[in-house]
């Protein structure tokens, strides 16, 4: 699939992200597409082009763009009690506020594309990135209208942001496939946010996928390719029936 190396100005900075077409040009849907703790790597690169061929024009961005960062090796970062701290700054570094600001200039990027079409934005995340992609459809209500969440881990915890909290907000069709015995969203939080996403009459799907964390990115050492092979069938019903590619 055609990529693009594109930068995008923030209150914050310029962030540096890919795009990710479909062949034969044209305008289509976007989607954002937010990754896991770990960052921006060529493995959600590869699953850029996959939702691309899809028929959707995919923004991959560097949510870690205000810091200067190496990649890490997913395969033993969680072992590596140095990586690990790394890692942990990362990610506790990037704050609801960042994420809201950020996501309102990847949509106004977005909007002025020509390989764009329709106002109707959608978003996916995985890990971290699930929490982000329900966080920006709480915050962008009018602009995104599907949100994804892969294994996202504190969707309904005790903080004041708590995606959970803001469910009110939504207008967007969400779909939240949660992890088997999963530290960062136990079955309390999964209660915690089903019980909210009905009583503020989000349209939803939320599931247990019988896999552990992790289990729809391929360099992940707990990917698996059965649950993996549901989450791509899952977006793609998603995006199918609230974007209509080639709108």
């Amino acid at each position: 699939m055609p990529r693009a190396d594109v930068t995008i100005d923030t209150e914050d900075g310029v962030c540096a992200a890919t795009l990710h077409t479909p062949p034969g040009g044209g305008g289509v849907p976007a989607v954002i597409l937010f990754p896991d703790a770990a960052g921006v790597r060529e493995t959600f690169a590869v699953m850029a082009d996959r939702l691309a061929g899809l028929g959707y024009a995919v923004l991959l961005p560097d949510v870690y763009y205000r810091t200067e960062w190496d990649p890490f090796d997913v395969a033993t970062v969680f072992r590596d009690p140095a990586e690990r701290r790394r890692l942990d700054a990362l990610y506790t570094g990037l704050t609801t506020e960042m994420i809201v600001r950020d996501t309102g200039a990847f949509l106004d990027f977005l909007t002025d594309r020509p390989e764009v079409s329709g106002a109707a934005t959608g978003t996916t995340g995985y890990c971290m990135g699930g929490r982000m992609s329900l966080l920006a459809a709480a915050h962008h209500p009018a602009r995104i209208a599907a949100a994804a969440s892969f294994h996202g881990g504190n969707l309904a915890d005790d903080t004041p942001d708590s995606p959970h909290r803001l469910t009110d907000r939504i207008r967007a069709v969400v779909h939240v496939a949660a992890a088997e015995n999963d530290r960062s969203f136990p079955p309390e939080q999964f209660e915690r946010l089903e019980n909210a996403l009905v009583e503020s009459g989000v349209r939803h799907r939320i599931e247990t996928c019988p896999a552990e964390h992790g289990f729809a990115v391929p360099d992940n050492p707990t990917y698996d390719e059965t649950a993996a092979q549901r989450h791509w069938r899952a977006l793609a019903e998603l995006y199918a029936t609230t974007l209509a590619p080639g709108g």
